[in-house]
């Protein structure tokens, strides 16, 4: 039985549609197509306050204690659409756009940068090695008001660590990371932030990390690390295995909240629900990021979020509704809800879709709410602190440049 919205909406990518000009493999994207065209977002915050004041406390949003991680073909806008109607303060970060692909499409941005204002709080990912279009690119995407710009410096990916010197093949070179940081912050109006992992191949000890994150604090305006607790391999490994092969090295993360206490940073890395996300947070994580969790069992994953995370009191929201308001905001979103909900209760044809995908679930599963059940993670990480390599050892030169970077006074 599918237990989630997302996988229940997977089941229709059977359906054929090939000969729409704009085909996509993902099931919400799919879907899009009974609304006509793809349709243009705008991104602009003041274009609908009722839906961003729901997610705004004194005016701004709150922290990225959880975020959704990056992910290629996956963290698009339809699925960005879902997520947020699922939780409502949860940060959402967008698939990885390359700089050169923005600068190259700079007549056709909406289709790569593009949102609906309900997705805010929103990261734009950028990957690429070059200077001059990744400041290009953060000046094109100044203009879709997202939230903060994100770097990559992590996918081991072939098709992106081995082109072009990008993904985790940039922490070989941290100097680099911190200009290309300095110029996407001096185009942007937002903060930025760097995604890595713990180290590359055989540079993997924990100095080396922190010689890579030193490099980049002391020369840019960056604060924010997102830190995979695994390193990657560029050879031997396809990107799935680096997700699982590399061994998770949690301790190095936490040694960083010692040894850069003006930074803040964000785990990633084998989270998968919720207690395991509280029982970082209990031990001092600034923010920790769910990847593919989020995207394969969105309902359970994210429902949490803002009461456990947040402590904000969750609506009595059903599997339901978010079925119906996939095309919230759309045109013909009021028609859609009409014929889905009847299809939901008669429809008999392999017209009306939902009727062949929903018959298999059990209204009792889609009308309920989620309950939370007692977790092995609860204690997770409290015994971290024995765990933690030595402390990095500044030079005196290097620590009196950390202190006048960060406004420090000795």
């Amino acid at each position: 039985m599918k237990s989630t919205v997302y996988n229940l909406l997977s089941a229709l990518a059977p359906l054929h549609y090939d000969n729409l000009t704009y085909c996509h493999k993902q099931s919400l994207k799919i879907l899009n197509r009974f609304s006509g065209q793809h349709k243009r977002f705008h991104s602009l915050m003041g274009k609908d306050p009722v839906h961003l004041e729901k997610r705004m406390v004194d005016g701004q949003y709150l922290p990225p204690w959880f975020s959704v991680a990056p992910m290629m073909d996956w963290t698009d806008n339809h699925y960005r659409t879902l997520a947020r109607l699922i939780s409502k303060h949860a940060w959402l970060y967008t698939e990885m756009v390359v700089a050169e692909t923005i600068v190259h499409q700079r007549n056709n941005l909406d289709r790569f940068l593009a949102f609906s204002p309900e997705q805010h709080p929103i990261v734009l990912q950028l990957g690429g090695s070059n200077l001059e279009n990744l400041a290009k690119a953060a000046e094109f995407a100044n203009a879709y008001s997202f939230d903060e710009l994100n770097l990559n410096c992590g996918c081991p990916s072939g098709k992106v660590a081995g082109h072009g010197c990008f993904g985790a093949r940039l922490m070989f070179d941290p100097k680099f990371v911190a200009d290309a940081m300095s110029a996407i912050a001096a185009n942007c109006s937002v903060p930025v932030s760097v995604k890595c992992r713990i180290g590359v191949d055989d540079h993997d000890s924990y100095n080396e990390l922190c010689d890579f994150v030193y490099a980049i604090v002391s020369n840019s305006p960056t604060r924010h690390f997102i830190v995979h607790a695994r390193k990657a391999l560029l050879s031997g490994l396809s990107p799935a295995e680096n997700r699982k092969v590399p061994p998770l090295k949690y301790e190095y993360y936490f040694a960083l909240l010692r040894d850069f206490p003006e930074v803040q940073f964000t785990i990633n890395g084998g989270i998968t629900g919720i207690d395991q996300v509280n029982a970082a947070r209990r031990q001092g994580a600034h923010g920790v990021m769910v990847g593919r969790a989020a995207y394969n069992n969105p309902w359970s994953t994210l429902r949490h979020v803002d009461s456990a995370v947040y402590g904000i009191p969750t609506s009595s929201l059903s599997r339901r509704q978010p079925l119906l308001n996939l095309f919230h905001s759309e045109p013909g979103n009021g028609l859609w809800k009409r014929k889905a909900d009847a299809a939901l209760r008669r429809c008999k044809t392999i017209e009306c879709f939902l009727e062949e995908t929903l018959d298999a679930i059990p209204d009792s599963v889609l009308d309920s709410t989620l309950h939370r059940s007692p977790s092995d993670w609860e204690g997770s990480f409290a015994d971290i602190d024995g765990m933690l390599p030595p402390p990095y050892k500044l030079s005196l030169q290097q620590s009196m440049s950390v202190s006048a970077c960060l406004g420090i006074s000795n």
